[in-house]
């Protein structure tokens, strides 16, 4: 397995700010999904930076076809609430 890294981006630079009623539900259905995904062992690490200007995640997945398809299946993603990329990324050291 080989790990990515997504880097989710809000639709405007305000969203921590003044997200919608909408957003906020697409983000709860995010957060579980994420929450899935970690009990699934695919997920390593998430979370959003403190002034919401982007999240981060580190996945597992065969390949970077299967983390891009991890990442379009989140409904953030699907929702238009987030926007972003998936790079190939080297996990070297880990707390344990």
């Amino acid at each position: 397995m080989a790990h990515f890294l997504a880097i989710y981006r809000p639709p405007r630079a305000t969203f921590g700010s003044d997200a919608t009623e909408d957003e906020e539900r697409v983000i709860g259905e995010h957060f579980q999904y994420l929450k899935r995904l970690l009990a699934e062992g695919r997920l390593l690490i998430a979370g959003p930076c403190e002034d919401a200007s982007m999240g981060l995640a580190v996945f597992e997945a065969r390949d970077e076809a299967e983390a891009r398809s991890i990442f379009a299946a989140d409904p953030a993603v699907i929702g238009g609430v987030f926007r972003g990329e998936i790079k190939p990324y080297r996990v070297s050291l880990m707390r344990k």
